[in-house]
């Protein structure tokens, strides 16, 4: 099909656009932008006067429930959420059950993916052998069949040397490695960020230097690897600060952050809501002003939406028994576009931190608005302003702890590989 968006205002980070303009879509690719647009015939024509057309969002962290647990959410419904989010890449963590961490599963996932037509999905390989930490997984043949990273999710490599001979590995073959920074022992039966409000409410504490003390053995094996890192989800000041250093010492390493931990501290825990349990905890205010400070400064190179959606009974419990993680998918945009009013920053780029800068970092061709670039596009109005209720998400998840917040920004279209597969 070919597809024709007219009187836009096209904003591409890649470049530095911002104007007004027409793009075309055809053979699963942009084709052409403004007067050649123009002067192409089209099967489709949309009209977006008032509205924002950027490239798709990538998210880097989507939890997508296959296979495994399916009772939480099912890949079609998350992937509905993706594309009413106006997400059109996204990785999933290697956390299902079984882990992510044998071709075959890999496979199957890209199979169902692509049978669904929405979003891309790039699955992350299991860095070891059922998450144990103890053996490292084939990496080149998880590679060969898909896997875009190797990654623990949540899991912490306890064993240092198990690490150090999986980032000697991985730089050997040019492998990326996604860790999330945590000190096993520091963080055992915490909750909550080990803080003022933790002592108050009774909630067993995670000390800010659990997440510094691992994230400076990473970058010492950084260092004497030569490994390509991207650290998940910074949730300190301290780390912040590490990872500032790190990037002027020049080592190949990137970061980025939860959405949700731009805006929320661990002064939101007050009421024990257990939408509130995350993970990494929601930290100080002071660490919540540093992280989105760090995302406007470009030492924190992306947002993701660390998207997980479970069922209700596991948040209708005891804050302390509550499983961690919310859903985010169809709340990355908005909270994204927040984000960037409160910082006063320009469009193109608060965009750029879920587009183009997040398309880097998986290594992947999307993210751009440019002849020849792939057909993956979302077109929004960014003064829609909407509240987020259980009915109004797509997700099988209804954990967030936005329920009851409205938001601005909505999307109204999204264009994967040149199909519109959502339409509001």
């Amino acid at each position: 099909m070919r597809l024709l968006i007219r009187n836009a205002r096209i904003v591409d980070p890649a470049s530095a656009r911002d104007a007004m303009g027409d793009l075309l879509l055809a053979d699963g690719k942009i084709a052409a932008l403004d007067d050649a647009a123009k002067a192409a015939g089209a099967d489709r024509v949309l009209d977006a006067r008032g509205l924002v057309l950027a490239p798709g969002l990538i998210d880097l962290s989507a939890r997508l429930r296959e296979p495994g647990f399916e009772y939480k959410a099912t890949l079609e419904s998350e992937m509905d959420a993706a594309v009413a989010g106006g997400v059109t890449s996204l990785a999933c963590p290697p956390d299902t059950d079984p882990p992510l961490d044998e071709p075959g599963l890999v496979d199957m996932l890209r199979r169902r993916a692509k049978v669904l037509s929405r979003a891309r999905v790039y699955p992350v390989g299991a860095l070891t052998v059922k998450l144990a930490g103890e053996r490292l997984t084939e990496m080149a043949e998880l590679a060969e069949s898909g896997c875009v990273a190797f990654s623990q999710a949540n899991v912490p490599v306890a064993d240092t040397q198990v690490l150090w001979r999986a980032l000697q590995y991985a730089a050997t073959f040019g492998f990326p490695v996604w860790l999330r920074a945590e000190d096993l022992w520091l963080a055992k039966g915490g909750v909550a960020h080990d803080g003022e409000v933790a002592t108050r409410l009774g909630l067993q504490g995670i000390p800010p230097f659990a997440e510094t003390i691992a994230l400076g053995t990473i970058l010492e094996l950084v260092r004497a690897t030569g490994a390509r890192v991207h650290i998940c989800r910074l949730s300190t000041a301290a780390a912040v600060e590490m990872m500032r250093r790190a990037k002027a010492e020049g080592l190949p390493v990137s970061c980025d952050v939860g959405v949700h931990h731009l805006h929320l501290s661990e002064i939101d825990l007050a009421d024990f809501g257990a939408h509130f349990r995350l993970e990494p905890p929601l930290r100080s205010r002071r660490d919540r002003e540093a992280l989105a400070g760090a995302l406007a400064d470009g030492t924190i190179d992306c947002a993701c939406s660390d998207h997980a959606p479970m069922d209700e009974d596991q948040k209708h419990v005891p804050f302390a028994e509550a499983e961690a993680g919310a859903t985010g998918l169809e709340l990355l945009l908005p909270l994204t576009l927040k984000w960037g009013e409160e910082r006063k920053l320009p469009l193109a780029k608060v965009l750029a931190r879920v587009t183009s800068d997040a398309a880097r970092v998986l290594g992947v061709a999307s993210g751009r608005l440019a002849p020849g670039a792939p057909g993956d596009v979302v077109l929004f109005d960014p003064q829609a302003a909407w509240r987020v209720t259980p009915q109004a998400l797509k997700s099988q998840g209804k954990n967030s702890p936005f329920l009851g917040y409205e938001l601005t920004g909505c999307v109204r279209a999204t264009v994967v590989a040149g199909n519109l597969v959502y339409e509001r």
